[in-house]
């Protein structure tokens, strides 16, 4: 038997596991000290009451022969299609409830939406970028281009003539830098992709983030998107359902490749690889669009918000270069006296115990930038920022 070769082409180990490599062996050699973990992207607030009290329902609907659940479809309960379809309708797209597909998380629909393009098919990746598109594709042996992006564009690269692929990733609210495209920026990359016959693959993992209006929280809010886009959002960082994991993906009728309809594919593929997601967590899930729900979870994300604040305030005092933190859970900075990324964890490390992620980690583009999550309690938080202010306040 021969296995997948491709494998052999990943990195080592997985950026994340690095970091967590390095932290232990840090507490291994000093016991009992405290970190100040804003590294990787995990939520500190509970679940909000109304899903809770959905989760709790649920339950009970389990435990009664009248309102028990077995399988759910495999595409998701119509109730929580309708929901979400609702949401957008809220916001001027005009979705169909059958072009909304539930998951159980953003980052398992983007390894597994792959499944719709051919093995030959080019993946364009914007640098900075989340460490899974390029593994995913590394592993299904497609040839990727790497579009570089820096200071100098706010990390916010437009298309050119090198930008030519099949697949091209988007990420806005983008992770790692916090930077967000507006609507001029996006309607370049739909109308080139409708000119290339390109598929956009838009990560809105972290739209609940934006809060200046003039910022898209949809691709489908862009004229032409119907046609080259699809969509994949999570619940994660929206509703704090990193534990309890719920997503959906869409796509429109409308997007067709060589007289095959995607949206139509993807009811085949989901329908053969997957049993649905649980009816608890949708029920759970359902609540995040009622009224209540969307005021508690926005009460949630105004606290990480205010983390943000916290950090941004510590480095315009320092004078560090950032971008992010307004409209997204990241702030994105620029290490100071020309340090590399890695030199610069372990600096921080070392010195006042807080823990980020080093920019490298997201692509060569990130080498000398370093990434702060937002999602910690406020007193870590603040302290965190202290220490930063009082190590690094000669920059």
């Amino acid at each position: 038997m021969k296995p997948n070769m491709h494998y052999a082409d990943l990195k080592d180990s997985y950026l994340f596991y690095h970091i967590a490599q390095k932290t232990k062996a840090y507490l291994d050699g000093h016991p009992g000290a405290h970190l100040y973990r804003m590294g990787i992207g995990d939520v500190s607030l509970p679940l909000c009451d109304a899903v809770i009290r959905a989760l709790h329902e649920a339950v009970d609907d389990q435990a009664d022969p009248g309102r028990f659940h077995g399988y759910m479809p495999e595409c998701g309960a119509p109730f929580l299609r309708k929901a979400i379809a609702d949401q957008y309708r809220s916001r001027g797209v005009m979705l169909e409830d059958d072009e909304v597909f539930v998951s159980s998380g953003a980052s398992d629909e983007l390894g597994d939406i792959l499944d719709l393009f051919d093995r030959s098919a080019t993946a364009l990746i914007m640098e900075p970028a989340y460490p899974a598109y390029v593994d995913a594709n590394v592993m299904a042996g497609r040839k990727i281009v790497h579009l570089p992006s820096g200071k100098e564009n706010g990390f916010l690269p437009g298309p050119d003539d090198g930008s030519r692929a099949d697949i091209l990733y988007i990420c806005s609210p983008n992770n790692p830098t916090g930077a967000v495209f507006g609507r001029d920026q996006l309607k370049r990359w739909v109308d080139f992709a409708n000119e290339n016959g390109s598929v956009i693959l838009f990560d809105a993992a972290y739209e609940a983030f934006i809060e200046d209006p003039s910022l898209p929280h949809s691709i489908y809010e862009i004229e032409g998107a119907d046609s080259c886009a699809i969509e994949i959002c999570s619940l994660s960082k929206t509703a704090g359902f990193t534990g309890t994991r719920l997503g959906y993906t869409v796509i429109r009728k409308a997007l067709v490749r060589n007289g095959m309809s995607l949206n139509d594919m993807w009811v085949r593929n989901r329908t053969t690889k997957t049993n649905g997601v649980s009816y608890i967590i949708q029920k759970g899930g359902a609540a995040v669009f009622t009224e209540e729900g969307r005021r508690q979870i926005m009460e949630n994300i105004r606290f990480y918000k205010e983390n943000a604040k916290i950090l941004m305030e510590a480095l315009d005092r320092i004078g560090l270069w950032y971008c992010g933190g307004k409209n997204a859970p990241y702030i994105w900075l620029k290490c100071p006296d020309g340090m590399g990324s890695w030199d610069f964890f372990d600096l921080l490390l070392h010195e006042i115990q807080v823990v980020g992620t080093p920019g490298e980690g997201f692509g060569k583009c990130g080498e000398g930038y370093f990434r702060f999550s937002t999602f910690g309690n406020r007193e870590d938080t603040a302290e965190a920022a202290r220490r930063l202010e009082k190590l690094l306040g000669h920059c």
